[in-house]
């Protein structure tokens, strides 16, 4: 299937690791023009640029300078932007302790996880949003994840976070598509396979394979398609939705 993909300008935030990774090189596979974000691990960001032949760029969820000195250097290098895929995300605000609760993390803790994460996606949004309305298409890719449905101790600010992008990308859908071939998506990750999490999806992977119909972790690359696709041209009617991509859970 021809995605309608290549020379299209795609930004992937948070693509140094984990699944922002597989979703730089899905892109890059389909002959998309990829700037990848980083934050705090440039190394890696440029060996991945060197690899799908892409731009690696600094960004930083929780800087509202920095949505904007990326977008003006992506416009600079491509002269527009067809698909923003909002990765990136900020950790944090985990109770202290194995008998910590959620009203016992510090203020600046989990307000910094609620204002990043929710502030970063939106402003970047907010600034790629008016080419795309100018140009009459785009796609927007908001990766969540599924500890918004299953809960998870610990988790309880970074899924209120995680569960704002549901609203935005849902209202957001009706307002882009009045001005044309606009779609706003979500997609919502279960626990993953990644190069970065071996460790853990080794010792706890499968209590959550077990559960789901096809019995085992999704890997990255899996999750990623899902993006890839629901950020191209071949999508044409899919808009407004919350997609999971959990294997079935």
């Amino acid at each position: 299937m021809d995605l309608g993909l290549k020379d299209r300008t795609v930004v992937v935030t948070g693509a140094s690791g984990g699944i922002g990774r597989e979703i730089a090189r899905g892109y890059a596979a389909e002959g998309a023009r990829v700037v990848l974000t980083y934050r705090s691990t440039p190394d890696e960001a440029e060996a991945l640029a060197r690899e799908i032949d892409g731009i690696a760029l600094p960004y930083d969820l929780g800087d509202p300078g920095s949505a904007e000195t990326l977008v003006a250097g992506v416009l600079e290098r491509t002269g527009g932007i067809d698909v923003l895929v909002n990765n990136a995300v900020r950790w944090g605000a985990r109770p202290p302790g194995p008998d910590g609760s959620f009203e016992d993390v510090p203020d600046a803790e989990w307000v910094e996880v609620l204002r990043d994460n929710v502030e970063g996606a939106l402003r970047l949004s907010r600034l790629v949003a008016p080419g795309m309305r100018e140009r009459g298409f785009g796609r927007f890719v908001h990766v969540s994840s599924g500890v918004v449905n299953e809960g998870m101790i610990g988790g309880e600010y970074y899924a209120a976070a995680k569960g704002a992008l549901h609203g935005f990308s849902r209202s957001a859908a009706f307002s882009l598509g009045r001005d044309g071939d606009i779609l706003s998506n979500v997609v919502m990750p279960g626990f993953t396979r990644t190069a970065r999490n071996e460790a853990m999806a080794a010792a706890v992977g499968h209590h959550y394979g077990a559960r789901a119909p096809i019995g085992r972790l999704l890997d990255a690359a899996e999750v990623a398609n899902a993006v890839v696709y629901l950020g191209s041209a071949a999508n044409t009617g899919i808009t407004g939705q919350v997609i999971a991509v959990t294997g079935g859970v």
